[in-house]
């Protein structure tokens, strides 16, 4: 029988792993553990600071809701899923640069049709959204399911003001036609703080830094046969681009939201979104059958 020491620690415990365990989980765990164990080791961490861990997650977790997920924001304020999305996402040439999916994202957004506007409280300066879904040929796509959605001009999404901001608030589906085209209105996005009232947030005041993010629309494309992108649009000139709390932003994603004129709206950022085919066939199609319920939208 092996006891745990100091010096064993890492071995002693993933000895203990079954036989039978899955050689995925056994793979992961036991890198996850080795890990953790030299963290300790490194920093020869303290009771009290093992502690306070502990009290960090918890309170990470009890702030969690189907309205706000904490953990996903720690992840991204470490730049963790940013990291996982890279891992992941190897794309090839052309091919539209994914970022991180965020907390924000709700399912039952409704398919409004081409052109709509979807900033339905009236605040801030409108914007129309448009460009292309294509192949990496250059190809359109059609039927594609391009989901979208932003905060309002106060830097808050619907759902961090509920009974203030209307019910699926700068929020739409849209459907491609043949010529593979999108379009929508919304508003210019502003450049907001990821919530900081919580764990995450005393985390950035511990580690002097700031929680703005820079202005965005995100979007979700769906379409059978090819990969799902999940990414943003970003404000050109915006002051938190190369500061990002979440360090989601790429070059490429960088638009430039021209002034327009015109007598509905002031801004206009056109940009193509190239898809590449499904690296996971029964996958995509998993995940094609998931778009379709109620609003034909499928989150992560």
């Amino acid at each position: 029988m092996t006891y745990l020491t100091e010096e064993t620690s890492a071995e002693t415990v993933t000895a203990r792993i079954g036989v039978n365990a899955d050689p995925r989980l056994r793979r992961v765990m036991t890198s996850l553990v080795r890990h953790l164990h030299d963290f300790a080791k490194d920093v020869e961490l303290t009771e009290a600071e093992w502690e306070y861990a502990i009290d960090f997650l918890t309170r990470t977790g009890q702030l969690c809701s189907d309205a706000r997920q904490e953990f996903i924001l720690l992840s991204d304020a470490l730049g963790l899923s940013m990291l996982v999305d890279a891992i992941n996402h190897r794309l090839p040439e052309g091919a539209t640069e994914t970022t991180v999916f965020g907390p924000f994202h709700v399912d039952d957004a409704p398919e409004r049709p081409m052109g709509a506007n979807i900033s339905l409280d009236g605040k801030g300066e409108l914007c129309l959204f448009s460009g292309r879904v294509l192949d990496l040929a250059g190809r359109p796509v059609a039927n594609a399911l391009v989901d979208v959605w932003s905060d309002n001009e106060d830097g808050f999404y619907d759902v961090q003001q509920p009974g203030i901001q209307p019910p699926f608030n700068n929020r739409g589906v849209f459907r491609t036609g043949p010529d593979g085209r999108y379009a929508f209105r919304g508003i210019r996005p502003v450049s907001y703080p990821i919530p900081d009232d919580g764990p995450v947030g005393q985390m950035l005041t511990a580690l002097g830094r700031h929680p703005w993010r820079p202005a965005h629309m995100h979007f979700l494309i769906t379409a059978p046969g090819y990969d799902r992108i999940i990414t943003h649009i970003f404000v050109k000139g915006d002051p938190y681009l190369t500061s990002d709390a979440v360090f989601g932003v790429k070059q490429s994603l960088i638009v430039d939201f021209r002034p327009v004129t015109s007598t509905t709206e002031k801004w206009q950022a056109e940009f193509d979104f190239v898809m590449r085919p499904a690296s996971d066939p029964a996958g995509v199609h998993r995940a094609a059958n998931a778009t379709t319920r109620k609003t034909q939208e499928e989150q992560a």
